[in-house]
């Protein structure tokens, strides 16, 4: 993975088990695109080692349903405006109009969190 990025967009979701092979099939086309756009690295994890805390946690914070599983998930940027420019192209590349439909996701959309971060440690 490359460090030469300055800007990052970190995102939490929950995939029902079920229908793992088709998220990630579409990880691997919106990873495809995201990178033809411009992003340096996109990448996907799938939880192997969370619990439920006592205030929050992972499984918490999409409120985690039983026969489900949480990705954690970043895309790195060379800067704030870069990845302004590629969400942009992302956005409107029409390869991703169907993962784009709340329909056809295969998770549900509404329990998925994210933001746009500066690293300020890098190692």
């Amino acid at each position: 993975m490359k460090t030469d990025y300055g800007y990052v967009d970190g995102f939490v979701l929950p995939i029902p088990r079920k229908n793992l092979a088709i998220y990630k099939k579409w990880a691997k086309t919106a990873a495809k695109i995201w990178r033809e756009h411009g992003a340096i690295d996109y990448v996907e994890c799938m939880a192997e080692d969370v619990k439920p805390g006592k205030v929050t946690s992972f499984p918490q914070s999409v409120k985690l349903k039983k026969g489900e599983v949480v990705f954690f998930s970043w895309v790195t940027y060379k800067s704030k405006a870069d990845r302004e420019r590629v969400l942009k192209k992302v956005m409107n590349d029409p390869r991703l109009a169907d993962q784009m439909n709340p329909d056809t996701m295969p998770f549900d959309g509404m329990r998925m969190f994210w933001g746009g971060f500066k690293p300020v440690v890098k190692a």
